[in-house]
């Protein structure tokens, strides 16, 4: 009878058999095992837990040594791995040992991942009422685009709701006039009265003086006049901060009387046709809307035509201010060609005998020769059916971009004949004085005025109430 070689702690742990075959006698009890330097990992001889079955009962520290589980066949390299595993052990997880790779087990398949919902449809988007949106492009750098057939773009007019919107109350124009002008007669009285409080008046303080007047954007020939009355008669004696402005006051309505001209609708040219032009965020479309409003209380037809057909944003815009203000609204898709819209636009309201035709345009850089070129073919278009169409070419003008209003005035003279001005947004500058340099440099007439974004805070333009409001007086 051989005797028998019990495998290490390790190969008990793992369930192998020892490299040495043994034979075991049935129904023998095995004999303790005696301590192994083995390094493969024996126990010391008097352990002291229990484990799992086939490892000797530790909480009894018996001798006896329990059957120890089938084990699997450690695979040598001319052997095929085999696996011998029990039911109860078949696929389980074995957390492997750092260092040790087990051979010869197959390794579990991996679990199926779960199946991703399939994503639901987006729900179907409305068609757009005018037309579908074209990529963005840039109204200074568009170039004219290619004009849109009647077949493919037929003429739509928009007919407004049978009560159009009631204006809303709002205080008296002189309260709205000064306060839009708050930031220009501020900053101006605040230079008068740092300058003039208890001050001799010299060629220093007029010098100072003309230099504040130049910021506000008055102009070099209007402030150098109005330094000029200040020191008439006054050199070396003192003048009260009130007097000067009361001096600045009457020069600048002195400068501004004779432009101050109302817009004269002329009932005998029927429609009478205004074309509104300028360049982009000049706020032309919102200026027709305000127009339209006050035409409309004067008790004359009006009928609005959508000449910005580069931008569709522009066409919807007019289509709200139709509806505000009791106007239909003549318009084609965006990319339409604006010269046939506005000859389509005038016939409409002739056959329906409106009296005043407005008619919106793209806005456009007065540097751009090839925009400029199509304002210029509008224009012959209309007088195609009108002679003497349009009887009034209004440029609507942006207070805040100071001296470039000059350039705009002129390019826009030579190009469409500019007949008046609306100077608007003079709320948000604290230079308001350019208005004063336009009609000391061209005499147009200008009509209205804006101080605001209300309806109502547009108004026909008068010149003693502008001056007294930029100089901070009250209105006399």
């Amino acid at each position: 009878m051989s005797e028998t070689k019990q495998p290490g702690w390790f190969g008990r742990l793992f369930g192998r058999k020892a490299e040495t075959p043994t034979e075991t006698p049935a129904e023998t009890p095995a004999e303790a095992p005696a301590p192994s330097s083995d390094p493969a990992g024996t126990m010391p001889t008097e352990p002291t837990g229990t484990l799992s079955e086939g490892v000797p009962d530790f909480a009894t520290g018996a001798d006896e040594v329990l059957p120890a589980p089938p084990t699997v066949t450690e695979a040598s390299p001319e052997t095929e791995p085999k696996q011998d595993l029990p039911d109860e052990l078949a696929g389980a997880d074995l957390e492997p040992v750092e260092g040790v790779q087990p051979e010869g087990l197959v390794p579990a398949a991996p679990e199926p991942e779960p199946a991703q919902p399939e994503p639901e449809p987006e729900p179907a988007q409305p068609e757009p009422v005018v037309s579908e949106p074209a990529a963005p492009v840039a109204e200074a750098e568009a170039e004219p685009v290619e004009a849109v057939t009647a077949e493919e773009a037929p003429l739509v007019v928009y007919q407004p709701p049978a009560e159009p919107e009631a204006a809303a109350e709002k205080r008296g124009w002189w309260s709205r006039l000064t306060g839009g002008l708050k930031r220009t007669s501020s900053a101006l009285s605040d230079r008068v009265t740092g300058l003039f409080t208890k001050r001799k008046l010299d060629a220093d303080t007029l010098e100072e003086l003309e230099d504040a007047l130049i910021q506000a954007d008055f102009g070099l020939d209007t402030a150098a006049r109005i330094a000029d009355a200040v020191g008439k008669g006054r050199y070396e004696k003192g003048i009260a901060p009130d007097e000067v402005r009361a001096i600045l006051a009457t020069e600048v309505e002195r400068a501004l009387d004779p432009v101050a001209q109302p817009l004269v609708v002329d009932a005998t040219k029927k429609p009478f046709v205004i074309l509104m032009i300028g360049v982009n965020g000049a706020g032309k479309t919102t200026t027709i809307g305000k127009l339209t409003q006050k035409f409309r209380a004067q008790g004359h037809s009006v009928m609005l035509a959508a000449g910005d057909t580069f931008r569709a944003a522009a066409i919807e815009q007019l289509r709200v201010w139709g509806e505000r203000t009791g106007a239909p609204v003549v318009a084609r898709p965006q990319g339409s060609d604006a010269a046939g819209l506005a000859f389509d636009a005038l016939q409409a309201a002739r056959d329906a005998g409106t009296d005043i035709l407005m008619i919106d345009t793209a806005g456009r850089l007065q540097n751009k020769a090839g925009l400029m070129a199509e304002l210029e073919k509008v224009i012959r278009v209309i007088r195609k059916l009108d002679a003497e169409a349009p009887h009034a070419v209004l440029l609507v003008l942006d207070a805040t971009v100071g001296q470039n209003a000059l350039s705009q005035v002129e390019i826009f003279q030579k190009a469409a004949g500019v007949t008046g001005l609306v100077m608007t947004k003079l709320d948000g500058t604290a230079r308001g004085g350019i208005l004063v340099a336009l009609a000391a440099k061209f005499g147009l007439p200008v009509h209205f005025i804006g101080v605001g974004e209300g309806v109502d805070d547009l108004e026909p333009f008068a010149a003693r109430d502008f001056a007294r409001a930029i100089a901070g007086l009250d209105k006399g």
